[in-house]
């Protein structure tokens, strides 16, 4: 008899950042997040967890509307159902559900972990990997004045030995802050910029002449997402553009190609609908020449897991630009039973089954 889903449950965790670590970016502060916990139970008794990710001001989603669409739409939509193909259950997400994808990336999630649980394989061998087994990473710094200075301190201590800068909120204050990261960091350290759409196109290229001298690794989403064409001409200025917010699924990734507009695109599952989807996305992305990193929406335990996995069965991962898999340092406290092997330099996968983490005890008795 095939493996069929018999129950999700939910459960809400609203966890605040450690706050020598807030990011303060164009978009305004992650000080805190409300996190919605999905658990797939299977007619064999498999269970498998994943994680909304989402905040209204960035997704419009939140732990409340995924609670709402999740016990109220898709649960039904998917109570019965074979559990493979995941992606047949992706596709009757959608049918029922239009839009909402960090919500439907926290039930896809829990799908996949149950399917490579029954396995008994790590979920990225599931997905069709691993093509490593550890992925490094970098941290931002925001704020400026004592509170950039305390920043930068709490991630060196941390083990954060790669950053990208919040910049985007004025050209003249942009100069200062990321001079003062430069001169925190010293010469060679890894220091990117990260814009959040926030300059318009003469801001842009002003801030990119001045800031060259600070030697950026890169500057991500420097204009609007929907304004492809600024992001091409700012190509010609020889420092790697990174496109976030202008893509979250394959239809975005197409016009990004098309328009010539970015050298790298920041894969997130939550953005993509799930790890199949984010994974299918950078095979779509090589194909055409765009390199991938993986990005960030403040992910938890949960997240931070799948962003791993999905990292490590991507074929192709930039080497040269760090992703953003930072949940197991972001919050002032973790909910995973045993923490993601991670030192700040990089993060590393397990052997374990499926995600190969669980939530606490605690946490995994409240899911209803």
């Amino acid at each position: 008899m095939r493996n069929r889903i018999a129950a999700v449950h939910t459960v809400t965790v609203s966890l605040p950042a450690r706050g020598d670590l807030v990011v303060r970016g164009a978009k305004g502060a992650h000080d805190r997040s409300d996190f919605l916990l999905v658990r797939v139970v299977t007619t064999d008794g498999t269970e498998g967890y994943g994680e909304v990710s989402a905040t209204p001001l960035w997704s419009g989603e939140d732990g409340t509307s995924a609670q709402h669409f999740i016990s109220g739409v898709l649960t039904p939509a998917l109570l019965g159902r074979p559990l493979a193909p995941v992606g047949a259950l992706e596709s009757v997400m959608d049918r029922a559900l239009a839009g909402n994808p960090f919500t439907k990336a926290g039930l896809s999630t829990a799908l996949w972990d149950a399917y490579a649980r029954g396995l008994g394989v790590p979920l990225a061998t599931a997905l069709g990997g691993p093509y490593r087994d550890e992925v490094p990473i970098k941290l931002s710094l925001s704020g400026d004045g004592a509170d950039l200075d305390r920043t930068y301190a709490a991630a060196v201590e941390a083990g954060f030995r790669s950053f990208k800068v919040k910049v985007g909120l004025g050209v003249p204050g942009d100069l200062a802050r990321m001079a003062r990261a430069r001169e925190l960091a010293g010469a060679g350290v890894f220091l990117g910029m990260d814009a959040n759409g926030g300059w318009s196109r003469a801001e842009a290229r002003a801030a990119v002449r001045g800031l060259a001298e600070f030697d950026p690794a890169f500057v991500e989403q420097p204009v609007a997402p929907g304004d492809l064409a600024g992001m091409a001409a700012l190509r010609s200025a020889g420092l790697p553009v990174i496109a976030d917010e202008s893509v979250f699924g394959v239809d975005d990734l197409v016009r990004l190609v098309r328009a010539d507009a970015a050298d790298v695109v920041s894969l997130y599952v939550g953005k993509a609908g799930g790890p199949g989807r984010a994974v299918a996305m950078g095979g779509l992305a090589a194909a055409f020449g765009v390199d991938t990193l993986i990005g960030s929406n403040g992910e938890l335990g949960l997240g931070a897991a799948a962003q791993l996995h999905v990292a490590c069965a991507l074929p192709e991962l930039s080497t040269g630009l760090p992703s953003d898999i930072i949940g197991a340092h972001y919050y002032a406290e973790d909910i995973l039973e045993e923490p993601l092997d991670s030192d700040g330099v990089r993060v590393r996968l397990g052997s374990g089954p499926g995600l190969g983490v669980l939530p606490r005890d605690d946490i995994r008795r409240r899911f209803r």
